[in-house]
């Protein structure tokens, strides 16, 4: 049985969650269960804090586990990211309370507080910047600037309007940007069957939300002006109408441009034009 790691809380939990649900695997019901087994996929599910998922996994006492790559390379653990999940997106950046103007270079002999240490340190090795010190601090690591407790600090930043509003300001180039991935342990050989089996639904899932399946119906004499806009993965389907003349076309097509194309494809004559959610495919 397949052994899978997954966050039981905080910003990646929940859409790890329902990403796994489209995919087709039984969830917790009740946030208390640490363990749930899908007997029918062949998996068992293990809910663990998202900064020991690496570790897990690294050991190989997990097959595979969801976290995110800053947990991952903060970790230090011996783990591989094997797939990007396109959710928790974040971008890591010093900052500090505004003043003379700051470049990495000095933040040498500086103290850092952060809830990262590990991506600050390597982060800073890689330009040959040595910190006075690092200071680990897992919540409202901003607040040690107002208590002296630290120079700057190295934190999560989306916007920059949460520090701005708290008086400080960003300086030098993002450290890193970060979302959810799939890890399993670097030292494991190829994936099993029951691994690739695991990464093609997700595959499927992040597919699946990526596209619509579009349907129109169009005279048969400008298929092929139709069917420039909608080609598909392969190909599109086109079927003939009882209606003389007009066929039926089928086609994935983007989500983010289905309401272009059906601009474009009422231009060149179709009609009837729907767009449909796909909740799960294998391309």
């Amino acid at each position: 049985m397949l052994r899978i790691a997954i966050p039981n809380k905080g910003s990646l939990s929940a859409p790890a969650s329902e990403m796994l649900r489209e995919a087709g695997y039984r969830q917790r019901a009740d946030s208390r269960e640490l363990v749930v087994v899908d007997h029918n996929a062949g998996v068992e599910f293990f809910f663990l804090r998202p900064r020991d998922i690496a570790i897990y996994v690294g050991s190989g006492k997990l097959d595979i586990g969801i976290t995110g790559r800053d947990l991952l390379l903060d970790s230090d653990a011996a783990a591989v990211e094997v797939l990007t999940l396109g959710f928790s997106y974040s971008t890591f950046r010093f900052a500090r309370v505004p003043g003379a103007v700051w470049g990495v270079e000095d933040l040498a002999d500086k103290t850092i507080a952060t809830a990262y240490p590990g991506v600050v340190a390597k982060y800073l090795a890689e330009r040959g910047v040595q910190p006075g010190h690092l200071v680990r601090l897992d919540g409202a690591v901003e607040t040690s600037l107002k208590l002296g407790v630290a120079d700057c600090i190295a934190d999560v930043v989306e916007t920059g309007g949460t520090l701005r509003a708290l008086g400080l300001e960003v300086f030098g180039e993002p450290i890193m940007s970060s979302e959810a991935i799939v890890v399993r342990p670097a030292a494991a050989g190829a994936a099993s069957d029951a691994e690739e089996k695991f990464l093609r639904r997700l595959r499927g899932v992040l597919v699946a939300r990526r596209y619509v399946m579009m349907d129109y119906d169009i005279p048969a004499e400008q298929v092929e002006s139709a069917v420039a806009l909608t080609p598909g993965l392969e190909s599109p389907t086109v079927s003939p109408l009882h209606r003389e003349g007009w066929v039926a076309v089928r086609a994935m097509v983007l989500a983010e441009e289905a309401q272009n194309i059906m601009d474009q494809l009422e231009r060149v004559g179709a009609r009837a034009i729907l767009t449909t959610s796909i909740h799960a495919c294998r391309i």
